[in-house]
C-alpha cells in the first residue's frame, strides 16, 4: 500500500475541515477569493435584440388569449438569455411590451419598483398617476414613480402598445418589493389635466412656492413634441457626444438630476451616416429605436436594428452605434441604472483603446 504524501494528507485534512464548517453555516473565503474579487466585472447578461416585427404579432395574440381582467398587467417580458430564471433584461433593469386594447383598462395598483412607459403605438389613451390623467401618444414618456397609484386605459379604436421600464430586478435583490391594489379598478381623477406639465414642464422655470420632497421627478409627463423639438434644435449646431451623438437626459426639474433615483432616461439622435466611438461603463442600458435604422456593435456582436426594436447593453460592455441611413436621422431612447452606481461611487467609464471594435 502506497503511503500518502504530506500534500495529500493536508488536502484530505482541509477537505474534512471545510465539510465540518458547513454545520456552522460558514465557509473559507480563501477558496473563492479570486472569484469574489475579480480584476473587472463580467456581466452574466448578454447583448440581445428583440425585433418589433416579431413581437408585435405576439402582443396582439396575447390580447386575444387573455384579458386585462385576468392579467394584472398584460406584458411580454423581455428576458435576457444569460439571466435565466430571473425577471430581468439586464442585471438590475427590466423591460417589457405592454398592450391595452380598445375599451380596456389595466386596473389601478402601486408598488415600490419605479416604472415608466415609453409609448410606441397609440392613437391616444391615458395613464392616471396619483389622480392625474396623462395622455399617451407615440414618443411620450410617462413616469409612474415608486409607490404612486397608476392605472391605464384605452379609449381609442386601436391597440395601445408601450415599452415598460422598471428597476424591479434591483428592488428584488434588495428584498424591498411591496405591492398594493387600489380599492377600485380605476382611481378617480382628482387633479387638473396636465397639472405637473404646467408646473414643471417649462424648462428652467418652476413654482417658487413649492418644495418637492420626493427623490423622483415631480414631472410625470415628457411629451414627444417637446423632446423632438429639442433634438432638432441641437442637431445642426451641437457637436454632441463622441459615444452617443446628440444625447439629452430626461431630468428631474427640481434637482437637474435623473428622473428616478434608480434609473436615468435618455434620448439621442444620430445624424445621417453618423458612427460613434466605442466605450463601456459599469451602468447597463436598454435601448428602444424610436425611428431610423442602423446597428450597434456590443461586445463585438453586431445588432442590426430598425424602428421600434429593443436591445440591451450589459454593464462594462463595449458598445458603439451606427446610423445606417445617409439621409435620415436615427433616434434612440434608452434607460440605465447609472444613478445607483453614481450614488455608490461605482460608476466608471472607459473608451475603447482603438476607438471602435472590429
Amino acid at each position: 500500500m502506497t503511503a500518502s504524501s504530506p500534500g495529500e494528507v493536508k488536502q484530505s485534512t482541509l477537505s474534512a475541515y471545510y465539510e465540518d464548517l458547513q454545520a456552522y453555516s460558514v465557509a473559507p473565503l480563501w477558496t473563492v477569493y479570486e472569484d469574489a474579487l475579480v480584476s473587472e466585472p463580467q456581466s452574466k447578461a448578454v447583448p440581445y435584440l428583440w425585433s418589433w416585427k416579431e413581437l408585435r404579432p405576439q402582443a396582439l395574440r396575447a390580447a386575444q388569449l387573455i384579458g386585462t381582467d385576468e392579467a394584472e398587467r398584460r406584458v411580454l417580458m423581455l428576458l435576457n438569455p444569460g439571466l435565466k430564471g430571473r425577471v430581468a433584461t439586464t442585471n438590475s433593469l427590466f423591460s417589457g411590451l405592454q398592450i391595452v386594447m380598445p375599451g380596456e383598462t389595466a386596473r389601478a395598483h402601486r408598488h415600490t419598483p419605479a416604472a415608466f412607459r415609453f409609448i410606441i403605438d397609440s392613437d391616444g389613451g391615458y395613464t392616471t398617476v396619483d389622480g392625474e390623467r396623462i395622455p399617451m401618444h407615440p414618443g411620450d414618456l410617462v413616469l409612474t414613480p415608486n409607490w404612486t397609484w397608476h392605472d391605464h386605459g384605452n379609449d381609442t379604436g386601436n391597440p395601445m402598445i408601450w415599452l415598460d421600464g422598471l428597476d424591479i430586478p434591483l428592488v428584488q435583490q434588495l428584498e424591498a418589493v411591496f405591492f398594493e391594489p387600489f380599492p377600485e379598478d380605476v382611481q378617480p381623477v382628482t387633479e387638473p389635466a396636465d397639472s405637473t406639465l404646467f408646473k414643471y414642464g417649462a424648462g428652467a422655470l418652476k413654482p417658487a412656492w413649492e418644495t418637492p420632497t420626493s427623490t423622483h421627478s415631480p414631472l410625470m409627463y415628457y411629451p414627444w413634441k417637446q423632446t423632438w423639438a429639442a433634438l432638432q434644435r441641437l442637431a445642426p449646431v451641437a457637436e454632441g457626444s463622441p459615444y452617443d451623438g446628440v444625447v439629452l437626459e430626461y431630468t428631474n426639474p427640481t434637482t437637474g438630476g435623473p428622473a428616478f433615483p434608480t434609473m436615468a432616461c435618455h434620448i439621442q439622435l444620430l445624424r445621417p451616416g453618423e458612427s460613434t466611438k466605442a466605450h463601456r461603463h459599469t451602468a447597463s442600458a436598454i435601448y428602444h429605436v424610436v425611428e431610423g435604422q442602423g446597428c450597434s456593435v456590443v461586445n463585438g456582436e453586431r445588432l442590426g436594428w430598425e424602428a421600434k426594436d429593443v436591445f440591451c447593453v450589459p454593464g462594462w460592455t463595449f458598445h458603439e452605434h451606427v446610423n445606417g441611413s445617409a439621409t435620415e436621422p436615427a433616434v434612440l431612447f434608452s434607460f440605465t441604472d447609472a444613478p445607483v452606481l453614481q450614488a455608490l461611487s461605482l460608476l466608471r467609464e472607459q473608451p475603447h483603446p482603438q476607438g471602435s471594435q472590429a
